[in-house]
């Protein structure tokens, strides 16, 4: 269980009197397995979590947790929900002040413990950002939340990388999503789900119309939804050799993108499947060289070579003043 969840679970059981394996799950955009695991851990923990059957059953966390909900006001209880959000993304939320405030009221409980172990807000810190990126480009978070949690449509200018100019779309907003420190707003566009980054939205406005979502789909589900098509979605299988100096570099780079046949290893290199989601996804080789070898399909290595043709006649001829 990844501590953001743990901490998000937590929140749901202190919070409500029982509460269904289908409702966190939903709420936590995970599976029924996922959350009967995650139940068990708990218990196996030492954190007294009982669940009970029937139409007027439920999970519940029964008093003794340590989490003390109690003392939190409707607003901070809120803004503690965000779970996974690091100092600065809760400022692009605008939410700073409240989320500090809630959560000195929990460390102020936490701090009665006598078991001697410093407190964990001392000892570790999230920092989801990636390294060296430039400032984000586009609206900022904190504008876009107060008409995302009215629950109103969107029209927005989007700058796609598949599209020549930006594109004018009508979408039904879901909510705010942060990943790998990118910020994207989730919406249904046409009925169907999107997830657009917002450095990339280059204008917007609020439409006067409530937004149309989908029954039964939460932000939570949705996010959860695009994010298993983005990493196991594919239509392009690349089959390749990365040479053994490079492999750890290649397994960095391309994620689960790449599958290892530990049965083709030889010593010259590995033999891997990479999948990618289009053929033009096959360019992401490019910087490893000859260190990678392409042996199909037959479309991935002619586009590599054409890619490779086009650098090398961009470098051939001498650079203009």
């Amino acid at each position: 269980m990844t501590p953001d969840r743990f901490f998000a679970l937590m929140l749901l059981l202190a919070s409500r009197d029982a509460v269904t394996t289908q409702e966190l799950a939903s709420a936590l955009g995970v599976s029924l397995r996922t959350v009967t695991r995650d139940l068990n851990w708990l218990r196996e923990a030492g954190l007294p979590v009982t669940a009970q059957r029937g139409r007027l059953g439920g999970v519940t966390m029964l008093p003794g947790s340590g989490l003390d909900l109690t003392r939190l006001t409707p607003g901070e209880r809120d803004h503690l929900s965000l779970a996974g959000l690091d100092e600065k993304q809760r400022a692009e939320l605008d939410a700073s002040v409240e989320s500090r405030r809630a959560l000195s009221k929990i460390a102020a409980a936490q701090r009665q413990r006598t078991d001697g172990l410093l407190p964990l807000t001392d000892v570790v810190h999230v920092d989801s950002r990636h390294w060296l990126r430039e400032p984000a480009s586009g609206p900022t978070p904190a504008s876009l939340i107060v008409p995302v949690r009215r629950g109103r449509r969107l029209w927005i200018e989007y700058d796609s990388t598949r599209e020549s100019c930006p594109r004018a779309l009508v979408v039904d907003p879901y909510g705010l999503f942060a990943k790998a420190g990118v910020w994207y707003l989730v919406a249904d566009c046409a009925r169907a789900p999107r997830m657009y980054r917002l450095e990339r939205i280059t204008t917007w406005k609020e439409v006067d119309q409530p937004r149309r979502l989908r029954v039964n789909e939460t932000l939570a589900t949705v996010a959860a939804a695009l994010v298993e098509r983005w990493e196991h979605g594919h239509v392009v299988e690349v089959s390749a050799t990365i040479d053994r100096t490079q492999i750890e570099r290649a397994r960095r780079v391309l994620g689960q993108r790449l599958v290892q046949d530990e049965a083709e290893e030889s010593a010259s290199g590995h033999r891997v499947t990479i999948r990618f989601l289009r053929l033009e996804d096959v360019r992401t080789l490019l910087p490893f060289g000859s260190s990678i070898t392409v042996h199909g399909p037959a479309e991935a290595r002619a586009h590599l070579r054409d890619l490779a043709t086009d650098l090398a006649r961009h470098y051939a001829a001498p650079p203009t003043p």
